[in-house]
């Protein structure tokens, strides 16, 4: 019989027909790639003849967020409730797109790509952090230079508290810095009436309950005490940010705040810079604030990692327990 005729060569081929059949068997699931959002209008389209571009398609949820709009989760409900167009056409969560080529619509305004901005301004008292109010007040905007783009603050600072206050058009940036559950410290430089005892002190360290709850703990350090105004000074460092909470818990415990300045938000520092002047951060400040904000981000994912390992061990020592005592005569 010829070579590759003999019935075990038409086995082996007929099996590895038969296992590419199997394998083939159902629809393939296929990446979306450049070309397909050419053909369905998102992420742009290759020219003819040319050599596959570089795919510099985003996720929606992260271009819409990094433009201000909200949160990722907040965009993912703008995306479920058909708010959001690409290119005329309504997308779906997961969808992608390309913020130089695409036309990305959120409610029919258009995002425009914007160059991350980040600086940091020395709010004044008796000036409120909104970009605009109805009532007329001052704004924190209105103290930023002319003409340098749309511009969000990070957070807000009380209208009567003063000091450093992030503005920012990167919305994801923002949003990491803001989440009550990634630990961003805030750092307070504080003036109260009366003597502040270490009671007190305490209670600011473990918590203080007000009416919406208890306060996660804070930092307490640098406590001075002036004899001749009656008053305590101190620095406070926090992880979250309700309304009004530092003056709320310190009334709670018996010491009106008589002054309050933010000095310090994560790596960024209020230093020198005047009161109601503002200035771009410094090479090395955004690049420590981005690390940072990584950082915060990785934090959660390292907290589920140990946390997995931990129970790994847990289970390996409480098995190799048990098969010890199970060999004992």
């Amino acid at each position: 019989m010829p070579h590759g005729k003999s019935p075990k060569h038409t086995r082996k081929a007929r099996s590895k027909s038969s296992a590419a059949n199997k394998r083939g068997q159902g629809p393939a699931r296929k990446k979306l790639g450049s070309d397909d959002r050419a053909a369905s209008g998102v992420g742009g389209a290759a020219s003819v003849g040319q050599s596959t571009p570089i795919d510099r398609s985003v996720r929606l949820q992260k271009l819409i967020a990094g433009a201000g709009f909200g949160s990722r989760r907040d965009v993912e409900q703008f995306i479920v409730d058909q708010r959001v167009t690409v290119n005329g056409r309504v997308v779906n969560v997961g969808d992608r797109a390309d913020p130089g080529v695409d036309d990305i619509r959120l409610d029919g305004e258009r995002l425009l790509r914007e160059k991350p901005s980040y600086w940091i301004l020395n709010k004044p008292r008796g000036v409120v952090t909104t970009v605009r109010d109805n009532e007329g007040r001052k704004t924190v905007i209105s103290l930023m230079p002319k003409n340098i783009g749309r511009l969000f603050p990070v957070g807000r600072l009380d209208r009567e508290t003063s000091g450093l206050l992030l503005l920012t058009n990167d919305g994801d940036t923002a949003h990491v810095l803001l989440h009550p559950s990634l630990g961003n410290e805030r750092e307070y430089r504080v003036s109260v009436k009366g003597h502040i005892d270490a009671k007190a002190v305490g209670r600011l360290e473990k918590g203080v309950s007000l009416e919406d709850g208890r306060t996660s703990p804070g930092r307490v350090s640098n406590v001075r005490l002036d004899p001749d105004s009656g008053n305590s000074s101190f620095a406070l460092v926090l992880m979250e940010g309700r309304k009004r909470q530092i003056r709320r818990s310190l009334l709670v415990l018996g010491f009106p705040v008589r002054r309050l300045v933010r000095v310090r938000m994560g790596p960024l520092r209020l230093g020198r810079l005047a009161v109601g002047q503002a200035r771009p951060l410094r090479s090395e400040e955004r690049r420590s604030l981005l690390m940072h904000a990584e950082k915060l981000r990785d934090a959660p994912k390292s907290s589920k990692n140990k946390s997995r390992a931990g129970r790994a061990r847990s289970t390996s020592v409480q098995r190799t327990v048990s098969s010890k005592k199970g060999t004992r005569k």
